[in-house]
């Protein structure tokens, strides 16, 4: 009988082994064995590389007009208390003087 993990895409039991890839026959899905370990949790970073958590603190690095309106949020200016969120701006947050907002995690730095 043999050891190897069903299929993460349709659950067969008919996995094979190709050098380092599993291959399953019925679906012709192929994995590594180290993607099973990786977790399916999404991976939030700035523009530095630097991961993100909920409730981090971070600085703009570049000024962001807000769309329909004539205001500009200032380079350097910090946030407080992010929360990540899945979608195209990954950031909700309160910006002081401004209110409730989405930003895009590319256009801060972790303080």
């Amino acid at each position: 009988m043999n050891n190897l993990p069903n299929c993460p895409e349709c659950n067969s039991e008919y996995t094979y082994s190709d050098g380092n890839l599993f291959i399953c026959p019925e679906c012709g899905y192929e994995w590594t064995p180290e993607s099973e370990n990786e977790s399916n949790e999404k991976v939030f970073r700035d523009a530095n590389g630097n991961i993100l958590n909920d409730g981090d603190t971070v600085a703009l690095i570049k000024d962001l007009k807000i769309k329909g309106s004539s205001t500009v949020i200032k380079i350097g200016t910090k946030v407080r208390n992010i929360r990540l969120v899945d979608g195209d701006h990954n950031i909700d947050c309160k910006v002081n003087g401004v209110g409730a907002m989405k930003l895009k995690s590319e256009f801060v730095k972790k303080i």
